[in-house]
């Protein structure tokens, strides 16, 4: 940890305090949309599919210049701002509840918001922990970070199902909605100067930056495979993400409180993939531990299709989840510090915004196809095929060892390179650090903590 009592430290403490708020309450509200869409506005799979798909499409194309505008302006005003318009939007759904007001197209319209926040928040905040935080002591602060996210992932969703038990389906919403306001007021409260922003270079075309994040990737070879990956697992996962609570809640009967547990418990997983993540690093590489992983995270799901109603069911859930989560924690430190040390300083804002914008240009397809799906056969038979094609995206890993490259380098644009020799040791510095988001059941990528969640 950052020794002495330093500017940096004190505002690494009340990036920390921030960050823990936030996750706590998105913790609490995991899954709360579409439980709303089932409990209170009593959609279908159908509809419930579509509130999401539309939501990420819609926020994809409106965050297309989100990238390039980000990167060249100061972090935290973005933060603040896409900490503000979510507070907005979740605190707009309990209010319009308790006057009878909440119709399905405000429910689009905060996934929305919501989707376009994540975006936001997650391109600016990346580049912004790495600029505040010295390389050296990077390890030990992400680390912080990384132990609250578990910790948050964990309690904070059976927190959630019993507040909805409880007290109603937008109770959850409303504690998220605080989350970010403290959030945002926590971001306000740095007082290290932020460094000057990358200056745009004098006549550079602006359609050309718009797509300036897909060219470093593309221009990647490990990159492009890890990209293509995880649009087809991320997509297969949210595939199935919206249809876990219509198979949970109505066709198996569980209620609320088991659905979410059904959520949280399985973060232990995550906690001991993270922790196991160092060791093997240390032990096989990088590498190996990333392709073992990423083939091991596409078993788990068609447990989930098995499930039948009653404890047995419940179990089957859990394990299911907890055994994918235990694999993305091994998974996501490899991919993690491969991305970040694949991307010029000067484009890790638009590398981490297109990734998270075509996953959540794809995903919103894979959803809607699986709504379709299980409205014309059921949610097992949705989850049972996104799991097949879960399983089929590893494949696309990028199997093919390239040839390495000096240590350190970060690639060119428009150069053909990606080994993964020269990302070996950051990915064992910081291993311990990164970890993935839980989107409703799993997601399956991530960046830095207090990041973007792809």
């Amino acid at each position: 940890m950052i020794s002495g009592d330093t500017p940096v430290r004190r505002d690494v403490g009340r990036l920390w305090a921030a960050y823990a708020v936030s996750e706590a309450g998105t913790a609490v509200g995991a899954g709360a949309l579409p439980l709303v869409a089932l409990l209170v506005l009593h959609l279908g799979p159908l509809e419930v599919s579509v509130v999401a798909a539309l939501s990420g499409i819609v926020a994809a194309v409106l965050a297309l210049p989100l990238g390039s505008l980000i990167e060249f302006r100061p972090k935290r005003s973005a933060m603040v701002a896409a900490d503000l318009a979510r507070f907005a939007a979740f605190g707009s759904v309990p209010v319009a509840a308790a006057f009878g007001a909440l119709t399905y197209a405000h429910l689009c319209a905060v996934a929305v918001v919501q989707a376009l926040g994540v975006i936001a928040f997650g391109a600016a905040s990346g580049a912004h922990l790495k600029a505040l935080v010295p390389a050296d002591e990077r390890l030990h602060v992400v680390s912080r970070f990384e132990t609250t996210f578990w910790t948050a992932t964990t309690v904070g969703p059976p927190i959630g199902g019993a507040l909805v038990s409880l007290v109603g389906a937008t109770a959850s919403m409303a504690v998220d909605a605080v989350s970010f306001l403290l959030s945002a007021i926590g971001v306000r409260r740095l007082r290290t100067p932020e460094p000057a922003p990358p200056v745009r270079t004098p006549g550079t075309n602006r359609r050309s930056d718009l797509v300036a994040g897909w060219r470093e990737i593309h221009a990647h070879r490990g990159m492009r495979a890890l990209f293509w990956n995880s649009l087809l697992c991320g997509g297969s996962l949210m595939m199935a993400a919206p249809l876990v609570p219509v198979l949970m809640l109505r066709d198996l009967g569980f209620a609320p409180w088991q659905y979410g547990l059904a959520l949280g418990v399985p973060g232990l997983g995550g906690i001991v993939g993270a922790l196991l993540t160092p060791r093997l690093t240390e032990r096989y590489g990088a590498r190996r531990v990333l392709m073992t992983s990423g083939v091991a995270r596409t078993m788990w799901m068609s447990l989930i299709a098995l499930a039948t109603p009653g404890a047995t069911g419940l179990v089957l859930i859990i394990t299911a989840n907890t055994l994918l989560l235990l694999s993305a924690g091994a998974f996501n430190p490899s991919f993690t510090a491969y991305r970040l040390a694949a991307a010029p300083d000067d484009h890790v804002v638009r590398v981490i915004a297109s990734w998270s914008i075509s996953q959540r240009t794809v995903q919103p397809m894979f959803m809607l196809a699986g709504g379709v799906l299980a409205a014309s056969t059921s949610a097992r038979t949705a989850i049972l095929v996104a799991a097949v094609l879960l399983v089929s995206s590893a494949v696309l890993l990028p199997w093919r060892a390239p040839h390495a490259e000096p240590p350190g380098s970060a690639p060119p644009c428009g150069a053909e390179t990606g080994g993964f020799s020269d990302v070996d040791q950051a990915a064992g510095q910081v291993a311990v650090a990164t970890a993935p988001p839980v989107t409703s059941t799993v997601s399956c990528t991530s960046s830095v903590p207090f990041g973007t969640r792809t």
